[in-house]
């Protein structure tokens, strides 16, 4: 289990998640969902060699927490 902090989910639902076929759905975290938004960025930038996929991944997470970090900050 990790101890990485997601932030939460990224669009909290007001009922906490929804019920399906059994399963509690929260959605994306807000981990994720700034990871997202910096690997848009990331790969716009021409220097980086998009053939390592995981590299790139592994610099939006980073973005990712530090944008959680400055949060808790804040």
């Amino acid at each position: 289990m990790s101890n990485t902090n997601t932030g939460g989910p990224a669009f909290p639902l007001h009922n906490h998640g929804v019920q399906t076929l059994g399963l509690h759905v929260t959605g994306m975290t807000l981990r994720d969902y700034f990871a997202a938004k910096a690997m848009q960025t990331l790969l716009l930038d021409d220097s980086y060699d998009f053939s390592d996929r995981g590299l790139i991944a592994q610099k939006a997470y980073a973005y990712a927490d530090a944008m959680i970090t400055a949060r808790e900050a804040a």
